[in-house]
């Protein structure tokens, strides 16, 4: 696979022998599929009847954008709606007795239904309907507008922004309004029945086994089932081999253990349901496992004609929503890892496709589903159209109360999408909206929202009791049947099904229950997270896990790739101020280099070896401070270049320079999805600043530090997050070291690097960034990283690192010490950019033989058998810590006890002193002069 650039807004992406152009901005891989379905021009025979009959035109608008307004959408009949005028076709001086010509205007079925499989091809102009020359009476254009559109699913797409979205979807609803993709037989009917009556009998089995459980269960909401198992199926049967699906509690249960879904063992989850562990504790040391409604599965699923689908469910958090943009992030991985080895496959989406689950009420309200959704287009981000389900259960809140838009579903017009409304009563129905919504998706390649309308026949569990606040709603919900006995008696009214043949499925589904229910005492769970890609890796905690391999590389190598980073095309007109930044660069390989030469000498490096780099945040590509500069832009015709792309070679991995969207949850939420996906990858997300992450809090505490423990998920993302004092005030100070540092799970008294949920590090050179972010990869093993990257060092000569620091030999040092001097009476302990400020101030003072400093680098994990032997040379001196944030933050309340457990162990009888700013509400100050003198303060706090 190759890359070359062409011009400003495209790239040439190979596969293979194929060709295909590529929408590109910045970076490599960026690229979305161009429009299949083409809009003809309307003849002039269909403009002129346009023309004529524009009252007739009016009026099919009208019940095309307004016709989901009154449709039987509402299986409890509780929305309060008013009368839609729009429908009725006495507004537009239409005649009763008149029959109008449809051509331009209306499409009509065809007189036999199809009977060929769903296709993404764009109609024939020749069918009855649009460029056709028929005419109705205004009574049959009636019928057919209201059987379309006012019936058991309610269209909106009429918003679409694109007029050749909006002629594909009048025309297949409007031609197919009865159609999935053939007429429903009797065997498919049969089948959806199975699926409701298994989830209905799964929900009653396990309240009568385990009454006090809240299984958050599906009764009410049981089309879900059916409309899952559609697209599973259609999307086996269009080719597509991968699905990435997440989905919150309500009805996960159900989706797990249908034979015909997901097929999870029932005695696995009736014996986490007893309190057994999910996994084998044995193969994962330190993992904490979680609740029931977070389990997840993957299977391949059979279809018929030796086609299958392989559905992957996430594990999610009970944040709602949050799994959103890692669903996005491991779907793009997979899909790029079929396009690179299908080379007749090149269109975004063909292979994998991510299916997103959401409940009404969260879909409506988390910010992180506006962010991934706004994500949903953007190079570097798509993955081909996502198609949304709202499984509409209501309650907790009225809707009322809980938006303040009509549907739930309307934030999703923020990107132009179609909503389809659904009645949950009519499984059906759902199934022919699942149908038309993936023919759009394989078409346009873009999202689409099913919202499918049902109700929770309990509240918000199943120990809840809902009559105290929704008391109409409930007595409603009580005196009807459930949707499975509904779809039951439908079907024994049609001769499809009997009562002996529904009670025997009823008493040989709950039979297969009873049977698993009683394996649970002899069940043993077992653990694959290192499977298939993961098969090379171990658990960090294992005797086998490499925590120190060496990461330097040939002095020969590392100049090459540095020249190789600013290496650009004689005719690239380059911004004449970054001629400066390539000359510096170049003159640096015979000196000592700086952060960004590092980082293009760790990426390169790595991508010699066949890992891919990507970068995601805003400005990624010049750096926040423009530093890095690994994308170049041509300053006449605006084409973007990636020197290491350019220059490493075809069989070298790629640099891919993602500039996101202003988003923090959702785009680092999606670079984890990667690293899930990829351990090939080094994922890294970029902040502006450090306190920028303050956003993303929520992706932090459940998917980076917890998932390994809970899920013995894998990852290896980045975070680099510029922290440092410099005056900048409250938000552009600190990354908030202090709560990364509340978050490690690492010992207070020793060494335990296997164990440790995640890494955090104030490195203070650019030869240990370089280590580290080699380091990353080169572990047989992955976990997350989180750097607080320097800013104010970014060119600072005294931070400076020669090449010699990084050559085979060399590795990341979690503890540096400065000069030593052995009439030294105090050692002053410290992270960070702090240091050059202490021996900038310890130069200019009298106390220079006095006093010695050491830096300490990883914080987590804590460096205890380095410190021992540093601190045992100052035993019965004065040890300090010194910092540059307040004392309520930064790293003092983590180091403390840490640093006296070192000095317990050495013999060390006296205490540590802390010299650093006061506590404080806020991060920084913002006012220059305290600034200067806090600073003052803080550093003759330390020395003196």
């Amino acid at each position: 696979m190759w890359f070359k650039r062409l011009d400003k807004r495209f790239l040439l992406f190979r596969v293979g022998q194929r060709r295909v152009k590529l929408y590109h901005d910045d970076a490599t891989f960026g690229y979305r599929v161009p429009s299949k379905y083409e809009l003809p021009d309307y003849t002039q025979e269909e403009l002129d009847n346009r023309n004529e009959n524009a009252p007739l035109l009016r009026y099919v608008e009208s019940v095309r954008r307004h016709g989901h307004r009154a449709a039987q959408i509402d299986p409890l009949d509780l929305m309060d709606r008013d009368p839609v005028g729009a429908l009725n076709p006495s507004r537009y001086d239409l005649q009763t007795s008149q029959s109008y010509p449809l051509q331009g205007i209306l499409h009509l079925p065809p007189s036999l239904k199809p009977t060929t499989p769903p296709t993404t091809a764009a109609p024939e102009r020749t069918e009855t309907g649009e460029g056709s020359n028929v005419s109705k009476s205004l009574e049959e254009i009636e019928k057919h507008l209201m059987e379309v559109y006012v019936d058991k699913i309610g269209f909106e797409y009429m918003h679409c922004p694109e007029k050749n979205e909006r002629l594909w979807f009048s025309h297949h609803v409007e031609t197919e309004a009865s159609s999935f993709p053939e007429p429903f037989e009797n065997q498919r009917k049969e089948h959806i029945w199975e699926l409701l009556m298994r989830s209905e009998e799964l929900d009653r089995f396990l309240g009568k086994k385990f009454p006090n459980l809240k299984r958050y269960g599906c009764e009410g909401a049981e089309s879900m089932l059916p409309a899952l198992s559609t697209l599973f199926e259609i999307s086996a049967q269009s080719g597509i081999s991968s699905i990435v699906l997440s989905l919150p509690h309500r009805g996960r249960l159900s989706l797990l253990c249908d034979p015909d879904l997901l097929d999870f063992n029932p005695t696995a989850l009736f014996s986490k349901i007893k309190g057994k562990p999910e996994f084998d504790p044995s193969s994962a040391p330190g993992a904490t496992g979680d609740v029931i409604s977070h389990l997840s599965a993957t299977r391949e699923i059979p279809f018929g004609n030796d086609k299958s689908v392989q559905v992957k469910m996430l594990q999610n958090p009970s944040h709602l929503e949050a799994v959103n943009p890692v669903a996005l992030g491991v779907t793009r991985s997979k899909q790029m890892e079929l396009l690179k080895s299908s080379p007749k496959e090149c269109q975004l989406g063909d292979k994998a496709m991510c299916v997103q689950l959401h409940g009404d009420a969260a879909f409506a309200g988390q910010g992180v589903v506006s962010e991934s959704l706004g994500l949903s287009g953007l190079p570097h981000f798509g993955s081909g159209g996502t198609v949304h389900i709202i499984v509409n259960i209501g309650y907790t809140t009225p809707a009322s109360l809980a938006r303040s838009s009509v549907y739930s579903s309307d934030v999703a017009k923020m990107i132009g999408c179609p909503i389809l409304h659904v009645n949950g009563d009519y499984p059906e129905a759902v199934a022919r909206a699942v149908d038309i919504a993936f023919r759009y998706r394989q078409m346009f390649r873009k999202d689409v929202v099913i919202d499918l309308i049902c109700y929770r026949r309990w509240g918000h569990n199943e120990l809840d009791e809902p009559g105290y606040t929704q008391p109409k709603m409930y007595e409603k919900i009580r005196g009807r049947k459930s949707v499975p006995e509904l779809y039951e008696a439908r079907l024994k009214e049609q001769g499809i099904l009997t009562e002996e043949t529904a009670s025997q499925a009823r008493k040989a589904y709950n039979a297969r229950l009873e049977d698993h229910f009683s394996q649970i005492e002899s069940y043993k769970a077992k653990s694959d997270m290192l499977e298939g890609k993961w098969k090379d890796y171990v658990w960090p905690a294992g005797s086998e896990a490499q925590h120190h391999p060496d990461t330097g590389v040939n002095n020969a190598e590392l100049k090459e790739i540095a020249k190789a980073s600013v290496t650009l095309p004689e005719d690239f007109n380059i911004h004449s101020r970054l001629k400066r930044h390539i000359s510096s660069r170049l003159k640096s390989l015979e000196a000592k280099v700086d952060f960004a030469t590092a980082e293009a000498m760790a990426f390169g490096s790595l991508m010699k070896e066949g890992y891919d780099v990507r970068i995601s945040g805003q400005d990624v590509g010049r750096g926040t401070f423009s530093q890095r500069h690994a994308m170049f832009v041509d300053q006449k015709t605006e084409s973007c270049l990636i020197p290491l792309n350019e220059q490493l070679g075809e069989d070298a991995g790629k640099l891919e320079l993602a500039n996101s969207s202003l988003s923090e949850m959702a785009v680092l939420g999606f670079e984890v999805g990667l690293s899930w996906s990829n351990p090939k990858l080094l994922p890294m997300w970029e902040a502006q600043f450090g306190d920028f992450m303050n956003g993303a809090q929520s992706m932090i505490d459940t998917f980076i530090v917890g998932a390994q423990a809970k899920w013995l998920k894998q990852s290896g993302i980045v975070m680099m997050l510029p922290h440092g004092y410099d005056g900048a005030g409250p938000e552009h100070s600190s990354c908030k070291i202090e709560r990364f540092l509340q978050l490690s799970n690492d010992s207070r008294t020793s060494n335990t690097h296997g164990d440790i949920n995640l890494t955090f590090v104030n490195p203070s050179t650019p030869a240990q960034l370089f280590h580290l972010l080699r380091r990353q990869m080169k572990r047989n093993y992955r976990r997350p990283l989180v750097i607080a990257s320097p800013k104010g060092l970014l060119r600072s000569p005294l931070a400076a690192s020669s090449l010699e620091d990084m050559t085979p030999g060399t590795t990341f040092q979690p503890l540096l010490e400065g000069p030593t001097n052995p009439s030294a009476q105090r050692v002053i302990l410290c992270s960070g950019k702090h240091y050059y400020t202490l021996l900038e101030a310890l130069g200019k003072s009298d106390k220079s033989s006095s006093v010695d400093l050491v830096r300490i680098e990883e914080l987590s994990p804590f460096p205890y058998s380095e410190l021992e032997k540093v601190l045992k040379k100052y035993k019965g001196k004065e040890v300090v810590w010194a910092q540059e944030e307040p004392s309520n933050q930064g790293a003092w309340s983590y180091v403390k006890p840490r640093l006296e457990s070192v000095m317990e162990s050495v013999g060390h009888e006296g205490k540590i002193r802390y010299a650093g700013r006061a506590g404080g509400a806020t991060t920084a100050v913002a006012v220059g002069e305290w600034h200067k003198k806090e600073v003052e303060e803080i550093v003759r706090d330390a020395l003196d």
